[in-house]
């Protein structure tokens, strides 16, 4: 065989070897046995349906070199124009036009306004149009037994996923989401999906995939079961003299401070606000240095939808952007300045 012949072979050898599924070898692995086990005594799942299910998994090198380089990684600087964008604030505006009825029943029914909302939307899925084509339960079995920094968690949302399909009648081989898992517009993790999903639009089912309204209250019904405070401040900008800002920085991103205490050690903002008001110093790395914000509760809830700041922050100002652009042409067609 000539040279060129063998390297063709060796070729199609490693193409056919990369699309081979290797979820019957899983099925084999201790760790994963041990899973399909407890979630036989644990929930009455058959056994024999599990073990065909992970033999149809197929294992993501992809997916472990995503999660080890997520955008949260970048400085604050080179993450913020990925979000602030013309087009996404546009699409912003174009959603609450499509969306304002179950956006302001959204705002009246859990307190969160509808800028907000639309954010989350536009941040995670590009407002429903970017949902993720990895497959579900082959993301969550790649992070649960092969991506040991996080091994723990991403077991549990595998048990999670498990008990959603189970629920909601999906078949587990068939959805689609990101490379951790997340699913549908609001991309939920599954145990989120469990908890705080709602069927919005009232037709009998939480689809987050393709329905906007169940993903609009249930981005909501999230953010108030986390203690969204309604017409709360969520963040104000803050500069800082002395040597303090590094350890109260350090002090976290909920808010435990009152800000008298963060007057005190050198930090002031030109937003006036009650002294035993608690807040959180926040800095974002910017190419002179670092800008320093205050993280208030609001703030804080929507860290715990992503726990990054930067991710916070990027929701907070697109969700100005919309809300600016969302008044100014009101008042230029002569319509109310908010839904």
């Amino acid at each position: 065989m000539t040279s060129r012949g063998m390297l063709l072979l060796l070729s199609l050898s490693l193409v056919a070897c990369a699309g081979a599924p290797v979820g019957a070898e899983y099925v084999q692995r201790d760790d994963v046995s041990t899973f399909i086990g407890e979630m036989t005594e644990r929930h009455g799942f058959d056994r024999g349906q599990l073990e065909d299910w992970f033999k149809a998994v197929r294992v993501r090198d992809d997916i472990i070199a995503a999660i080890s380089r997520p955008a949260e990684s970048k400085p604050w600087h080179q993450y913020r124009p990925i979000f602030l964008q013309s087009a996404r604030i546009d699409g912003g505006l174009e959603f609450w036009r499509e969306h304002a009825a179950d956006l302001k029943r959204a705002e009246e029914q859990y307190g969160v306004p509808p800028q907000i909302v639309i954010a989350i939307l536009g941040v995670e899925t590009r407002y429903g149009r970017q949902q993720g084509n990895y497959r579900v339960l082959d993301a969550l079995t790649t992070l649960a037994f092969d991506y040991p920094p996080r091994a723990k968690f991403f077991r549990g949302e595998l048990e999670q996923y498990l008990l959603l399909t189970h629920e909601e009648g999906l078949d587990p081989l068939a959805l689609k989401g990101s490379y951790a898992g997340a699913m549908g517009q609001a991309q939920f993790i599954p145990s989120s999906f469990r908890n705080y999903a709602v069927d919005f639009d009232g037709d009998g089912k939480r689809d987050l995939w393709n329905s906007p309204s169940d993903a609009i209250g249930s981005i909501a019904n999230y953010f108030k079961v986390h203690g969204w405070e309604w017409n709360g401040l969520v963040a104000v900008p803050a500069t800082v003299s002395g040597d303090q800002a590094p350890a109260l920085v350090e002090a976290g991103l909920k808010p435990s401070l009152p800000w008298a205490e963060l007057k005190k050690r050198g930090v002031d903002s030109p937003v006036t606000l009650l002294d035993q008001l608690p807040v959180a110093l926040i800095a974002f790395q910017q190419e002179s240095g670092p800008e320093y914000w205050l993280g208030l509760q609001n703030f804080y809830v929507i860290t715990r939808y992503n726990r990054s700041p930067l991710y916070a922050m990027a929701v907070y100002q697109l969700s100005l952007e919309i809300r600016r652009l969302w008044e100014q042409r009101s008042v230029q067609s002569g319509g109310p300045e908010s839904n």
